[in-house]
């Protein structure tokens, strides 16, 4: 039987010393984030932090660091980097704001790593959360783990990229 997946905002609320994200694909076409992308594309502005696109993300992440929490997020990136990326880097402040520390790594600086297939969020060094995504970026579902060795896989390959990558006031994008 099929274990169910609970809301990344559930499994924040419940992590109790760190929750790291890794990222590692150029295009993401998930439906909530059309709009702000639209938006951004006739702007060149994001959202700020209190506005209802942000608030929720924003509310969890503030009350999962305020417990004593390390959220980091991790982005491999292709350079030149893509449009959605783009709009992502204008977005990160608020994820920093949020009290997220984030990090970019250019994807030709990884070829000696081993990375997993699929984007994942790692809680507490003992849950993962895979992200999977069809080829143009749409969320096609999500799955949990708790195998030890796949654990150690992907926190061996976030750390790796963790330790490479530019924070993201220092990151420029190209």
């Amino acid at each position: 039987m099929t274990r169910p997946v609970p809301p990344i905002a559930d499994l924040l609320d419940s992590a109790v010393h760190s929750a790291v994200h890794l990222e590692m694909r150029d295009v993401y076409a998930v439906d909530p984030e059309s709009e702000e992308l639209t938006r951004w594309r006739a702007t060149g502005r994001r959202s700020g932090p209190e506005s209802p696109y942000w608030q929720n993300w924003v509310n969890v992440v503030r009350r999962t660091v305020a417990r004593g929490v390390v959220v980091h997020r991790a982005r491999i990136v292709s350079e030149p980097v893509s449009e959605y990326i783009r709009f992502e880097h204008a977005g990160t402040p608020v994820n920093i704001a949020a009290g997220e520390e984030v990090r970019w790594l250019p994807r030709r600086q990884t070829s000696d790593l081993a990375l997993p297939g699929n984007d994942f969020w790692l809680f507490d060094g003992r849950l993962i959360r895979f992200g999977h995504f069809s080829g143009d970026g749409a969320l096609t579902g999500h799955d949990l783990t708790e195998d030890p060795g796949v654990v150690k896989m992907c926190s061996d390959a976030f750390d790796a990229v963790w330790a490479r990558a530019t924070p993201h006031g220092q990151y420029e994008i190209r």
